[in-house]
């Protein structure tokens, strides 16, 4: 099977020859650090190409990718080396929206939020917020068209947020205590980020939805132990805009949706495929009320679970074997009947030693096999 025809196997939930491998993007990619320890433990000499100075995630060497086969294809906007090799701990750097980052010496850290202090909803218009990147969009076709004649899985690194980005331009706290004490204030905010939600998915979509073969969103709904806001609050404010912006690109693209959450979010998981959500990740075991095998038999037949592999204990401290017995239990959990997708938890740390990288996609391509 080619890679294309790997996962929509299993998105239809019917298992294919193996089950499909992730590496890449911006919620199931790769620390610099990470990237840098396992180029030099498997002898490849790779240019590093920075794609999220957030995060300080790099586009995946090709050797990495092919000797893994790896089924996915992101297309990037790179950050300017001149831009990025300057960072130092401590560096201070105001992104796009006005957030203020400092850097931890491994990623960035949010220090202030551009809508901390707004009071009132006039004082909101007067923010201004970036354009779509039309630049990177434009050139996105050549290169999904070569991924998708490869056989491989075509993907933008380009995620929808509504509240999780709200709380980055408001600051958290105070985003939460908008929805308890001030709620028309909370959603004004989130109105202006689905409308730029919108403007930036019919740019891309109009250029590029006949060939994306994922479409990625996400909001960061819960913690470790259990969801960040109630139910009531997640209906009565959240989930209209999620379904607006999920609504807005269904319409424009075939493409399933791809929902990104953190955390213990198993009770938001219905209100998410009411509203088009065909596709959970990252699956954080590690967290309250995420186990696999329960998982897939509460909502196997109605998402595709795209994740598993835990990157809070097993990855980063466990031994090779530890990870191989990870990668055969989430496997055996989630991969009958097809809808699973195998990947690291989140994004691999700079902690994650290379032999534990290597011991999880070849444990993976062995023991994932359907014959």
């Amino acid at each position: 099977m080619t890679s294309i025809e790997r996962l929509r196997e299993a998105l239809h939930h019917r298992e294919p020859d193996r089950v499909p491998l992730d590496l890449g993007g911006i919620v199931s990619g790769i620390s610099l650090f990470a990237h840098r320890a396992l180029c030099k433990y498997l002898g490849f000499q790779a240019e590093e190409a920075l794609i999220d100075r957030t995060q300080y995630l790099v586009r995946p060497a090709p050797e990495i990718l092919e000797l893994f086969d790896i089924d996915t294809r992101y297309a990037y906007e790179e950050i300017p080396k001149e831009v990025w090799q300057k960072d130092k701990e401590g560096s201070l750097w105001t992104d796009a929206w006005g957030v203020v980052r400092r850097f931890t010496g491994l990623y960035y850290d949010m220090v202030s939020h551009p809508l901390a202090t707004v009071a009132t909803h006039e004082d909101l218009r007067l923010y201004t917020i970036p354009g779509p990147p039309r630049e990177f969009f434009k050139q996105l076709r050549p290169e999904l068209e070569a991924h998708k004649q490869k056989g491989k899985v075509a993907m933008v690194n380009c995620i929808g947020s509504v509240f999780e980005f709200a709380w980055y331009l408001r600051g958290f706290s105070q985003f939460m205590l908008d929805l308890a004490t001030q709620p028309s204030m909370a959603c004004a905010i989130m109105d202006v980020l689905l409308d730029f939600q919108m403007r930036q998915f019919d740019e891309l979509l109009k250029r590029v939805g006949d060939l994306v073969d994922v479409v990625l969103v996400g909001d960061d709904l819960a913690t470790q132990k259990g969801p960040l806001i109630s139910l009531e609050v997640y209906r009565k404010y959240i989930k209209p805009h999620q379904k607006t912006l999920y609504t807005f690109i269904k319409e424009r693209t075939k493409a399933p949706l791809f929902y990104h959450s953190c955390g213990a979010v198993e009770p938001f998981l219905p209100d998410l495929i009411e509203i088009g959500v065909d596709i959970i990740n990252p699956v954080q075991v590690s967290a309250s009320g995420m186990d696999t095998k329960r998982l897939k038999k509460l909502y196997g037949s109605e998402l595709t679970f795209w994740g598993g592999i835990d990157t809070q204990r097993v990855l980063p401290f466990g031994t090779p074997e530890e990870v191989r017995e990870e990668v055969q239990r989430r496997i055996d959990d989630l991969a009958p009947g097809g809808g699973y997708v195998l990947c690291a938890v989140h994004n691999i740390q700079a902690d994650v030693p290379p032999e534990n990288i290597v011991a999880l996609y070849e444990e993976a391509l062995r023991y994932g096999e359907r014959g």
